[in-house]
């Protein structure tokens, strides 16, 4: 025998802000905080170090010191890689209105920060015991650092607009300017004298490195493009549920 319910009854238990709406179709009830992309770059980062440090020889003059290059290198073009889809992506955006441009564009704008915040804390580590300073006013240390402080203020012009479409839109004319630098990062030591040596990877000819040390700075580089793409990857769901949660918020208010 079933317990009778009246008309309230129905109403509050569907204006009960504690019950939990299920989850949209395709979408898993739990999502994994870490998953096989997150768990397939930490393994191919760890190989790199390995390869690194024990399978690949010291550089004849800077010795040990240089090994860290191949943290520094990877990390520098994965930032100009992170930039340059933040460049691609708010065009994409300006062009078709596509939020989704917009999302993209953020996430990998805070995976270059990241990325080139490590440039700028490796490049001093290893400088120090090659160049005997920590810093230098070089050309390009200088515009590496500029390049942070522009897209640390895009991330802070996201936060600080409210209406979506306006910060979608500024953010956009902001992550395509700073992109702009990255040539001039590349060419400043051609363009200027700095402490920097000329590039011995990307530059017309072939590399100027002995083959295993190039075999491992390309291993490392990877596995750094895998970390980005599960970075962005993360980022760009984090998004997407919390865009979610948005809607189901408002509509929550709108039908109070």
């Amino acid at each position: 025998m079933t317990t009778p319910t009246t008309g309230r009854d129905e109403s509050v238990r569907r204006a009960d802000p504690g019950s939990r709406p299920a989850p949209a179709e395709g979408a898993p009830a739990h999502p994994a905080l870490i998953d096989g992309w997150i768990i397939a770059a930490a393994v191919a980062v760890i190989a790199a170090y390995v390869r690194a440090i024990w399978f690949t020889p010291p550089e004849a003059t800077q010795g040990l010191a240089q090994k860290i290059y191949y943290l520094h290198l990877p990390a520098a073009l994965n930032a100009y890689l992170a930039f340059g889809v933040v460049f691609v992506t708010s065009i994409v955006y300006l062009w078709l209105r596509d939020d989704r441009a917009d999302l993209v564009a953020e996430a990998s704008a805070e995976v270059g920060l990241l990325f080139t915040t490590v440039v700028l804390t490796t490049g001093p580590i290893w400088g120090k015991p090659i160049w005997g300073t920590w810093w230098t006013w070089d050309a390009r240390l200088t515009l590496t650092l500029f390049l942070w402080f522009i897209y640390a203020g895009y991330l802070v012009l996201r936060g600080a607009i409210l209406e979506p479409a306006l910060r979608a839109r500024y953010s956009a004319v902001l992550g395509i300017l700073g992109a702009l630098l990255i040539p001039f990062i590349h060419m400043s030591v051609y363009l200027f004298r700095t402490l920097h040596p000329m590039p011995i990877v990307l530059k017309p000819s072939r590399p100027s490195l002995p083959p295993e040390m190039l075999h491992t700075l390309l291993f490392s580089f990877c596995a750094f493009v895998l970390v980005y793409l599960a970075l962005v990857r993360a980022r760009y769901r984090l998004s997407l549920e919390r865009a979610r949660l948005a809607e189901l918020e408002a509509s929550f208010e709108g039908g109070r």
